[in-house]
């Protein structure tokens, strides 16, 4: 016994297709980007804790240095002192803000395989394949 062809689908048949292909396309884009935004989100909540505790630390080192320099020079220079703390602080606040951009600019860019996902598919549909 032979089966018979299956029959051609027909126009509506070639549209559920199409659709088909669409959607489940564009499910696979959608899991991917949520993917990608879970994993900003943490890399995010990440970097949050790392610059808090880098910052109470470093406060915390700097006004006890601080008063500690302001206490022993108290009767000879203190107003020197001070003026010399204030700059230094404003020198270091200027380099770890330029290290603080460098950093975020060599970050990768967010939902970066979504976007070339994206774009292979656009360049898949204007060539036809």
């Amino acid at each position: 016994m032979q089966s018979a062809p299956p029959p051609h689908p027909g126009f509506l048949g070639s549209f559920r297709a199409l659709g088909d292909g669409l959607l489940g396309s564009v499910q696979d884009r959608l899991a991917l980007f949520s993917l990608e935004l879970q994993e900003e989100k943490y890399r995010l909540i990440r970097i949050f804790v790392w610059i808090s505790a880098a910052l109470f630390t470093a406060v915390m080192a700097i006004a006890f240095a601080s008063l500690a320099l302001v206490y022993v020079f108290w009767e000879s220079a203190r107003l020197a002192v001070l003026g010399g703390l204030a700059f230094f602080y404003a020198a270091a606040f200027i380099v770890i803000a330029i290290a603080f951009r460098r950093y975020l600019a060599r970050q990768p860019r967010p939902f970066l395989a979504t976007l070339e996902e994206l774009g292979a598919d656009r360049t898949c549909i204007r060539n036809g394949h």
